[in-house]
């Protein structure tokens, strides 16, 4: 499979070999859910907790005698029928990670990639490096290419610093290093820019 390689003024300049067995692939629609289940899941922190009966305050003493009261029987100011008591079969801290195998997730991800280059919603630069780090400027290069009010998942480097910084504060748009892409991101996101080193490296990793 072959796609054009443009610059930031939305010019061709180059073609660029991509495997089929990565970018022409059918998508597995429960492998995706499998996996975009277990990357939500392994980002709740998983640290909430209520007090138990063996940990609120309170004297651990029989309130009163057993009988001739009148009242009910109680044994402990702690009791989880009484105000202030502790808290039954409440959450307590859990790691809610699952498990997914690296084969799957793989599989996910080239297949929701794939969906991407289908619909025409992959777009490969040259090179996007920046000038400077400036918000502005970033947002007319994102406008020559027809994205500006798009949401748009940029793929490149990491020491691309100037695009980082350029794009952070745009709701819309989300910058990943090629390694860190998942498929979760991917199907977020409307439309893939990625840098052609970037992709290559991509391809490397899922083929």
């Amino acid at each position: 499979m072959k796609v054009e390689v443009k610059n930031w003024e939305n010019e061709v300049v180059g073609e660029l070999e991509l495997p089929d067995q990565v970018f022409a692939r059918e998508a597995n629609r429960h492998l995706v859910w499998e996996v975009v289940r277990a990357h939500l899941a392994s980002r709740r922190r998983g640290t909430h907790k209520v007090k138990g009966r063996g940990e609120v305050s309170g004297s651990g003493i029989k309130p009163w005698k057993q009988k001739h009261t009148g009242r009910a029987r109680a044994g402990s100011r702690r009791s989880p029928l009484w105000r202030s008591g502790g808290t039954v079969h409440g959450p307590r801290p859990r790691s809610y990670a699952v498990k997914v195998n690296q084969k799957a997730r793989r599989a996910a991800l080239a297949g929701v990639l794939s969906q991407r280059v289908a619909e025409g919603r992959l777009l490969v630069l040259g090179s996007m490096d920046l000038e400077g780090p400036k918000t502005k400027d970033f947002m007319k290069r994102l406008g020559a290419l027809g994205l500006a009010e798009e949401k748009v998942l940029l793929v490149d480097g990491l020491e691309n610093l100037n695009l980082h910084l350029a794009s952070r504060n745009r709701p819309r748009v989300k910058m990943l290093d090629a390694t860190s892409l998942n498929a979760y991101e991917v199907l977020c996101h409307r439309w893939i820019v990625a840098s052609e080193p970037a992709l290559k490296t991509l391809a490397e990793v899922l083929s």
